[in-house]
């Protein structure tokens, strides 16, 4: 039985195209906000944490620099003194995602922190590049 290339690589692409076009692998999570009397409840916070595979401690530190309030951890969901305006706290998640989570070469959210030195670099575990961030949080 002799085997064409040509139609052995297209039957290889074939399966491949779904993987390779499907970015729905990742979708950010939605800020869930709610308000009680003067704070501001960011609901499913550890859910986002769990999605975006960081520690708590450093999401929520940077939400409340980045926010401008006092905020604290109470149990899974972050609480924030006054109220932080829902769109505002989603730009914010955003940023935190862009800064922090997603690989600036390939998109992927598949990153760690990794120490080198006194540098945090971001390592991406997909394609393996990697860059300095910033030392917030």
């Amino acid at each position: 039985m002799e085997l064409d290339y040509d139609k052995l690589l297209s039957r290889a692409r074939e399966g491949l195209e779904d993987v390779m076009t499907d970015d729905s692998r990742f979708i950010p999570p939605e800020p869930q906000v709610l308000y009680e009397g003067k704070r501001t409840i960011l609901r499913n916070f550890s859910e986002m944490v769990d999605a975006l595979r960081r520690e708590p401690d450093h999401f929520s530190k940077y939400l409340v620099q980045e926010l401008g309030t006092a905020g604290n951890l109470e149990g899974r969901r972050l609480v924030l003194q006054g109220r932080v305006p829902e769109k505002k706290v989603a730009n914010r998640v955003s940023a935190y995602l862009n800064a922090f989570v997603l690989c600036e070469e390939c998109h992927r959210p598949d990153t760690n922190f990794q120490r080198q030195g006194r540098t945090l670099v971001l390592q991406c575990e997909g394609c393996g590049a990697h860059r300095p961030i910033r030392a917030s949080g």
